[in-house]
């Protein structure tokens, strides 16, 4: 009962399942009835409905229910096919229990995983805990801003690891959920996952500066993760640059919008179920969906009934949570932005709607995101045009570490551009401000006259802006500082204000 009031609640408080955007502005989406509808958590006692009509809800309830967990579930095998930690598609990948590291800030040869950000060097590790544990190396990271994402397969995180926790250097345990043997010597701490399958997302700041590039990389090289039997009971090094490519495999393989396959997803949901215990409440919920999946495998009616359902549920429900002015709660100027983020419970709507715009996002202490498809007369960003966005002088975004805006095409990817610039922030030192002290960042596609120090480059077409704070203040945090309108400008303005 509880799970159904909470998930009930949710639904009326998460805008933006069924209605879209009329062709020239964005009008306010709403949940639909038919949505609403499927959210009675025992649909079986409907009297109204047929069996196939049961199905059929349960069916869809599940695919946003559990999408998250195979899109975790469906990397983790992917990447057993990898032999040595390495890069494919622009992508760290490793095999299950380590992690690998690039060198550099994600090009727009990345693809596989949704807007990713040019501020931090990334690194990324899927581990079955089921099998061991994890060592995972910290390095003395001095004054330079780095976070360690460590997620189980609900994506929620688990482990607070970072520059704003004070994390010292050392080597870390994770472990999973049952997990109670004797801890070795050498271990700075542990980790305890929820889930047996988890994963580790190292960001590491690096300024877009040659002289940074090469300072970063000793302490990137500190950055390790293998299995607990692996462990000499001290941290050791590796030198990234020397990292293997692969074709496309892992995260970085194949077509992103099939990483959770509609059809193959009730496949993969019995694994989940075996793999991911039920959070409380969540007990009945199991039990359906055994139920469902035990009389869908002996009947081929069934099967293609549930199937359907799936496909219908990515279409109507799934599609739209791409689009981020359907996503988490509304702000002034057609912003929008999450509260939850990486600490979901069973907000499973949001849940869904992040994997599926923007996967392996932090908690909202960690990284403060606010995410803008519109200009401020509600028109839909278009690379056609030319924007301007301007933080009134001492009205920067507040962070203790860094912040940053990014333009992402359609797809959530980088448009690749003449500049190679795909954000513009903390991490670029010849930003140039207004004589009042404002700061004026110029969004379009075509290089402006004059000055670009202060241009962001625009994808072609319909994109999106992305603005994302590094340990944030209480201000963003708190809903008292939210970001400035993006203005479109007439198409003869490209001279950007000066000092």
């Amino acid at each position: 009962m509880l799970l159904r009031t909470t998930v009930l609640l949710l639904i009326f408080s998460v805008a933006a399942l069924s209605a879209l955007e009329q062709p020239a502005k964005v009008s306010q989406a709403t949940a639909s009835a038919e949505f609403v509808s499927l959210t009675n958590y025992r649909p079986a006692k409907a009297p109204t409905l047929t069996a196939d009509e049961v199905a059929q809800q349960l069916a869809r309830r599940a695919y946003v229910w559990g999408w998250p967990m195979v899109y975790v579930q469906n990397a983790r095998e992917s990447l057993r096919k990898v032999s040595k930690p390495g890069r494919s598609g622009g992508m760290p990948v490793a095999p299950i229990n380590q992690l690998s590291m690039l060198t550099d800030y994600i090009t727009p040869t990345q693809t596989a995983v949704p807007c990713p950000n040019q501020d931090v060097v990334y690194g990324f590790g899927v581990f079955d805990l089921a099998e061991e544990p994890v060592i995972v190396q910290v390095p003395d990271f001095g004054p330079r801003f780095w976070l360690y994402q460590i997620g189980d397969q609900r994506t929620d995180s688990f482990a607070r690891c970072g520059k704003a926790y004070g994390t010292p250097a050392g080597c870390y345990l994770v472990v999973g959920p049952n997990w109670n043997e004797k801890l070795p010597a050498g271990i700075a701490g542990v980790f305890r996952s929820p889930t047996t399958t988890a994963y580790c997302l190292p960001r590491v700041f690096m300024d877009d500066t040659a002289e940074d590039r090469v300072a970063v990389q000793p302490l990137l090289n500190g950055i390790m993760a293998y299995p607990l039997s692996r462990f000499t009971g001290s941290a050791r090094t590796t030198d990234w640059t020397k990292s293997k490519w692969y074709p496309k495999v892992g995260v970085a393989g194949g077509d992103r919008s099939k990483r959770v396959s509609p059809e193959k997803f009730f496949d993969d949901l019995a694994t989940v179920l075996d793999d991911v215990a039920p959070l409380p409440g969540e007990e009945p919920f199991y039990a359906e969906l055994r139920d469902l999946l035990q009389r869908a495998a002996g009947d081929a009616r069934l099967k293609s009934l549930i199937t359907a359902a799936a496909v219908a549920a990515e279409q109507e429900v799934l599609a739209p949570m791409f689009e981020f002015r359907n996503l988490g709660t509304r702000l002034p100027n057609y912003w929008t932005t999450i509260t939850n983020g990486a600490a979901f419970g069973t907000d499973y709507l949001t849940r869904a709607a992040v994997a599926k715009s923007n996967i392996f996002v932090n908690r909202n202490e960690e990284t403060k995101y606010f995410y803008q498809d519109c200009d401020a007369a509600g028109l839909r960003l278009d690379g056609g045009r030319s924007y301007r966005i301007t933080f009134r002088a001492g009205e920067l975004p507040p962070t203790a570490g860094f912040w940053s805006l990014t333009a992402y095409d359609a797809q959530h990817a980088f448009g690749p551009n003449e500049l190679n610039r795909y954000s513009l922030g903390t991490k670029n030192r010849g930003l140039r401000f207004n004589a009042d002290g404002s700061l004026t960042i110029v969004v379009q596609k075509n290089r402006p006259t004059g000055d670009d120090a202060n241009w962001l480059p625009a994808p072609q077409g319909a994109f999106s802006l992305y603005l994302r704070a590094y340990a944030p203040e209480a201000a963003m945090t708190s809903g008292a500082w939210t970001p400035p309108a993006v203005v479109e400008a007439s198409s003869d303005l490209h001279q950007v204000a000066s000092r």
